[in-house]
């Protein structure tokens, strides 16, 4: 399989949520543990519950607990909070396939800061929905929940359940939260909910903090 570099985080590389659904999906696990920042536009093999490309261990494949989810908000809230999603001004990856605000072609998921600490933003379903795409979109909004302005957070570890997909064109709602800081990791969980309020996904995640 290959990472297209439509589907990028950083620069150059993947977005870990996206491909860890990709891998997730191709082996048959829950959880994905990266090891190495995706490559985009390049063979990758699974093997062993584990994915290579080439010689180099990409990331690990196995089962894990996805976590309690993150309470719902309301469309109406969700979007207003958004408006003051913090990479507006301040993005290390601006360019980023699910939350990067110079990407016309990406998820735009804009999670803003909601008054107890979680995080909220709006999703409009494209047509592509998939499951490696609720992966992504849980992603990033609980990466959020941990970066504060001058720190920079990248994906380390992330467990989902996929309860259900949503109708292409539906508006969802993606919370976020911490549910513990330790050092240079932050363990978040994060949850897409339907228009009806009906749960659809739920993830666990650990970020390191890079910068």
């Amino acid at each position: 399989m290959r990472i297209p570099a439509r589907f990028n985080g950083p620069p150059g590389s993947g977005n870990g949520g996206w491909c860890a659904g990709v891998l997730a999906t191709a082996a048959g696990v829950s959880q994905v543990t990266l090891r190495l920042p995706p490559p985009l536009e390049t063979d990758i093999q699974i093997r062993d519950h584990a994915a290579y490309a080439g010689e180099s261990l990409i990331a690990t494949l196995d089962s894990g607990d996805p976590g309690p989810g993150v309470e719902p908000v309301g469309w109406d809230v969700a979007t207003d909070v958004s408006r003051g999603y913090p990479g507006f001004s301040d993005h290390p990856f601006p360019t980023c396939f699910v939350c990067g605000p110079a990407r016309d072609d990406g998820l735009r998921i804009f999670p803003g800061r909601l008054p107890d600490g979680r995080t909220a933003a709006p999703w409009s379903v494209p047509a592509e929905v998939s499951v490696p795409l609720m992966w992504a979109a849980l992603d990033c909004p609980g990466g959020w929940a941990a970066i504060r302005e001058g720190s920079t957070f990248v994906l380390g570890r992330i467990a989902v359940a996929v309860e259900g997909l949503p109708e292409p064109g539906a508006r969802c709602v993606v919370t976020g939260a911490v549910a513990d800081l330790s050092g240079r990791k932050a363990l978040v969980d994060s949850a897409v909910h339907g228009p009806d309020g009906r749960r659809l996904a739920i993830a666990r995640a650990t970020w390191i903090r890079t910068g």
